[in-house]
């Protein structure tokens, strides 16, 4: 019998869906996973507008697979971090946007892979977690840098070195996640926002993915000229000039009303 992949892929007209998918391991992440994960970015790269990644059965991630960890090498344990660096890399300064649906555990390194991600769904099951204190380790996948700026490193180093895990409504309101919606729910709700995402013009969306995080990274001066760069580039493409031209001409849609997520 052959083994189900342990990352499904699907495209939804222009949204790659990724889904986790070691359910019984509670979608922890191993070699396996994070070279499946990396063919799916890379694929979703090519052929989809937006990218949502999820997590089969009652977890999003659970985090490192810890059993493979243990018999590596300090020098192996360098290069397989850096693995996931470049592959989460891809996730958040890469060609498409991708938003995360979570639910359950969402724990270590399963949160380094949802803070790649450039928006977060996450239902009312959803908990947060950075055991790596706790298992004599440290964060690997990116966290010390991309969680410690959404939600302060003061936070992060709370939740290392007590094991405090918090809530879906918790995290919404430490900056972890934009969006809290009813269980069971994250992934209907992150299809819904991708598909928004996907009807925006493809310069502006990697113009938001590629140059926001460069830009915070910058001083005040080199980020604003950067903006006007970017701001020049998309405005001037033929695809913004007909939308212009559309609002303008009252051809285009109009902003939805507020809706409290």
């Amino acid at each position: 019998m052959t083994e189900p992949r342990t990352v499904a892929y699907q495209l939804d007209n222009e949204i790659a869906l990724i889904g986790l998918n070691r359910p019984g391991k509670r979608n922890a992440i191993n070699e396996d996973v994070i070279g499946a994960l990396h063919e799916a970015v890379e694929r979703a790269s090519r052929e989809a507008r937006v990218g949502v990644i999820y997590g089969h059965g009652e977890h999003f991630c659970a985090g490192l697979d810890l059993a493979e960890h243990a018999e590596r090498s300090p020098f192996d344990g360098v290069l397989h971090s850096r693995k996931w660096h470049r592959i989460f890399d891809d996730i958040e300064r890469g060609a498409i946007p991708f938003v995360c649906a979570l639910h359950g555990a969402v724990v270590g390194g399963g949160l380094e892979l949802a803070a790649s991600a450039q928006i977060r769904v996450a239902d009312e099951t959803a908990f947060f977690g950075l055991p790596e204190g706790q298992r004599g380790i440290f964060v690997g996948g990116g966290g010390s840098v991309r969680i410690a700026r959404l939600m302060s490193a003061a936070r992060m180093a709370d939740m290392m070195l007590t094991g405090r895990t918090l809530s879906a409504a918790k995290a919404e309101s430490v900056n972890l996640v934009q969006y809290v919606v009813p269980a069971g729910q994250a992934l209907t709700e992150a299809r819904t926002l991708a598909a928004r995402i996907a009807r925006n013009a493809p310069m502006s969306n990697f113009a938001v993915v590629q140059a926001l995080p460069r830009i915070q990274d910058m001083s005040h001066d080199d980020g604003l000229f950067t903006e006007s760069l970017m701001a020049a580039m998309t405005q001037t493409s033929p695809e913004a000039v007909k939308r212009l031209r559309d609002f303008l001409e009252k051809r285009a849609d109009r902003l939805d009303r507020p809706r409290d997520l």
